[in-house]
């Protein structure tokens, strides 16, 4: 009998950066700001699965997500905080809410969303 995959539950070890980065996520691909952040990413050249890119170019900070400017401190910053579990973790957040942005958005922006 084969069973299916479930995901290891690794702990948090910064939860508070953790949290504010990922509410910056969150915010970014609420449906009603979600086009917005996909027009920053194309006329930036970056790829949706590219989120060192999406960090760096401050994305989401121009998607109007608070959270991460409140502490002070920038995504990119937050995200340097954090130790590479954590970062892992958030990578894989970020991956799963942009599988999330409705199919006819991620139609209009399809060559973000290839893989080459």
């Amino acid at each position: 009998m084969r069973e299916g995959f479930e995901q290891a539950t690794i702990k948090i070890e910064k939860k508070q950066e953790f949290a504010k980065l990922q509410a910056a996520v969150e915010q970014a691909f609420l449906p009603e700001k979600a086009e917005r952040f996909l027009k920053q990413m194309d006329r930036k050249g970056i790829r949706v699965r590219e989120f060192d890119s999406v960090l760096s170019a401050r994305l989401l900070e121009g998607a109007g997500s608070g959270a991460a400017a409140d502490s002070g401190l920038s995504a990119w910053q937050l995200y340097q905080e954090l130790p590479l579990s954590d970062q892992a973790q958030m990578r894989e957040f970020y991956l799963s809410k942009l599988e999330t942005v409705d199919t006819a958005l991620r139609h209009k922006f399809k060559k973000l969303y290839q893989y080459y």
